[in-house]
This record gives structure tokens, C-alpha cells and sequence, in this order.
């Protein structure tokens, strides 16, 4: 008599172990990365936008005051959510000038957690992250 079951079971409960730990690491906490006194605006042109989860993300090379040109990942929520407050798929595209507000990286680099986005005519995208006036 074999005992393939409770075997069996083991191996399975081990796989899906496994492959719960790498999505719970993907999703990280927001403190870990961004810093919530600091937030800054950004205006530059959009080279990607990935409508992805757990996170979008929106690639844009802006210029600072001495004109060296800085590509910045911006984090934005799940699709879910932003679909909630009025984006969507193709509410950015490459090309598109935008001004992005968010909270700096803890670490210096050009990464960005998003509050806010604004078309190259100053008009919200979607509607402000919470706290923010959307004038």
C-alpha cells in the first residue's frame, strides 16, 4: 500500500507557499520607500505607462533647473483603483507632457509614489489622491 496522498499534499501546499510569498513580496509598504513629509512636482514627458498590477507605473524623463535630463519611475495605485477615480488604460500615452505630484523616495532616487497627475493643459487626470484639491 502507498501512501501518495499525504505526500502528495505536502508537495502541493509547499508550491503554493511558494508562490504566495513572491506575490506578498511584490506588493511592499509604502513607508518602506516613500517618504510621506516630502512630496515634490515633476513636469516631463511620458515614455511608458503600465496599466499593471500590483502597481502602475508611469516612466517620464523630466529636466531639472540645469537642464540634465532625469528619467523618473512614478508608482501609481492598482488599475482597480485608478479606474475608480476616472483613469484608464489609455489616459497617458507616450508623448504626453504631464505634471506628476507625489512623495519622494527615502533613498534619493528618481522614484515617485503618485498623488496627483495634470495634462499638459494643467486639467487633473482622474481625480486628486486623497487630502488634495483638485482646482
Amino acid at each position: 500500500m502507498h501512501r501518495k496522498g499525504p505526500a502528495l499534499a505536502a508537495v502541493l501546499a509547499g508550491a503554493l507557499i511558494a508562490l504566495g510569498s513572491t506575490s506578498a513580496l511584490a506588493h511592499h509598504s509604502f513607508a518602506v520607500f516613500f517618504d510621506s513629509d516630502r512630496t515634490i512636482a515633476i513636469t516631463g514627458t511620458v515614455t511608458a505607462f503600465r496599466f499593471t498590477n500590483p502597481h502602475g507605473t508611469i516612466a517620464l524623463d523630466a529636466r531639472d533647473s540645469a537642464g540634465k535630463l532625469t528619467q523618473w519611475r512614478v508608482e501609481t495605485n492598482a488599475p482597480v483603483v485608478l479606474t475608480r477615480r476616472g483613469w484608464q488604460r489609455d489616459s497617458i500615452k507616450p508623448g504626453d507632457v504631464i505634471t506628476v505630484d507625489g512623495w519622494t523616495a527615502r533613498d534619493g532616487k528618481p522614484y515617485l509614489r503618485l498623488r496627483s497627475a495634470r495634462n499638459a493643459q494643467g486639467q487633473l487626470i482622474g481625480q486628486a489622491a486623497f487630502g488634495q484639491s483638485d482646482d
